[in-house]
């Protein structure tokens, strides 16, 4: 019989790009539920056009979403790319 294999987990707090990055949009007063649900579903792979409009929703009743979260590099990418349509963005949060 072999000796079991144990996995080891690295739980430090590098700077790699493997911990995840949230995209968070916040409220305004200038942009419409359609133009966000437009953004957010052009910009973002498989957000739907009704998924945007959800998550317009959630942006109007608690101030900001969680739009997106991943890599480093994506995120960064997507928050340009959603600025660039107007969107109110916080800055990338790490998880």
């Amino acid at each position: 019989m072999s000796p079991a294999t144990k996995e080891r987990v690295d739980r430090g707090q590098g700077v790699g790009l493997g911990a995840p990055w949230n995209v968070v949009v916040l409220n305004d007063d200038h942009n419409t539920f359609q133009g966000v649900a437009c953004a957010l579903s052009s910009t973002l792979p498989g957000v739907t056009y009704e998924q945007g409009m959800s998550l317009a929703n959630r942006i109007q009743n608690t101030g900001r979403a969680i739009v997106w979260s991943g890599h480093k590099e994506a995120a960064e990418l997507y928050w340009d790319q959603l600025q660039g349509h107007g969107l109110t963005m916080a800055p990338l949060e790490r998880v």
